[in-house]
């Protein structure tokens, strides 16, 4: 049985193994601050082009959108986020727990607008509601789809008519990144984010992630608050580990561009055997349309979500690609979908 359910089914790229191997039974600085982790801060700090950011190291997704979100914001605030956004579907209401409200945004193909965004702060307008504060965007999105560099910018402009903080959710950045259709860079992102995380976990880190604050006011006592919100790791040297290799080298894209062109051999021979899709995407996430019959016939071989049901006779079904999924098993899916 082959998984396609999720791009974090494997373990770790042997170079990151090798490397926490390497410095197993050094001596290390605690909390994120010893010199491998310095290393990988300066590495990141390279590649968007800009010293000012600072740089903070997470286990994980949620606990970073939570402990980011739930710091930035005052009591009142709110965030905008589209309806399918991770923080409002997938995250237990992490951040309504922290007393802030997400106000979600019904978008077909899960990314938000600038009028979308001028809307939510329109309707929001004294202090009987919850005040937009924070827009939330993943790029790429939970539906496989990416943002262009005039839809950030556009958004930044909206942002900074409102006031309003602009933040970014990049579990699966590489992939937008790599992405045939993109025409952003990590340097651009920064210039437009007033924070984001580039994500680990999803492209070949054991685990981690990392975020980024550009505004400087956000940057006040975030160490104090990650630290209350147990995200401050005793071993953060071994999240740090694992960022300095990811970006020496190129292998953070490289491993991203694998996962994305094992999805390119998917989607084409998803298309070539006559299937639909529900949507169009260009990233590690496909979603295509297939008649019950033959989705019974491929989870007898492959794992797989049933993401949303058609009618009596099909469903979307959601395939994901990762930095280590075998082409073998990509063309063994395909040659078993042409034949029935």
């Amino acid at each position: 049985m082959y998984s396609f359910k999720n791009d974090y089914s494997e373990g770790v790229h042997p170079n990151i193994l090798e490397a926490l191997s390497r410095s197993n039974m050094i001596q290390m600085e605690g909390y994120g601050e010893d010199g491998l982790s310095n290393e990988a801060k300066t590495l990141i700090k390279k590649e968007l082009k800009d010293n000012s950011v600072d740089i903070h190291f997470f286990s994980g997704g949620t606990q970073t959108n939570l402990t980011a979100i739930g710091s930035f914001l005052r009591p009142h605030e709110a965030v905008i986020s589209a309806e399918t956004g991770h923080i409002l579907v997938h995250e237990t209401g992490a951040i309504e727990a922290t007393g802030h409200k997400v106000i979600g945004v019904d978008k077909k193909l899960g990314k938000l607008s600038s009028e979308d965004i001028e809307a939510v702060v329109k309707l929001h307008g004294d202090e009987h509601m919850v005040k937009p504060k924070l827009v939330y965007l993943s790029n790429p999105t939970e539906l496989g789809t990416i943002y262009s560099d005039e839809e950030l910018k556009s958004i930044r402009d909206v942002c900074d008519r409102s006031g309003l903080i602009l933040y970014m959710d990049g579990a699966r950045m590489g992939s937008a990144l790599m992405s045939s259709e993109n025409d952003l860079t990590l340097e651009s992102i920064n210039r437009y984010c007033d924070a984001f995380y580039i994500g680990g976990t999803k492209n070949g880190a054991l685990l981690g992630e990392v975020l980024i604050i550009k505004k400087e006011n956000l940057k006040t006592d975030f160490r104090y608050l990650m630290k209350q919100r147990g995200a401050l790791l005793a071993k953060g040297r071994l999240i740090g580990i694992q960022f300095k290799e990811l970006f020496t080298d190129n292998l953070f894209y490289n491993l991203a561009s694998h996962a994305n062109r094992m999805a390119d051999l998917l989607r084409e021979g998803i298309k070539d055997s006559g299937h639909e899709f529900d949507l169009e995407t260009s990233t590690n996430q496909l979603f295509p349309i297939m008649p019950i019959q033959i989705i019974e016939v491929l989870e007898k071989k492959f794992s797989f979500y049933r993401w949303q049901s058609i009618d009596a006779d099909r469903s979307v079904i959601r395939l994901v690609t990762s930095w280590a999924t075998n082409e073998e098993a990509v063309k063994e899916f395909i040659e078993l979908l042409k034949s029935n």
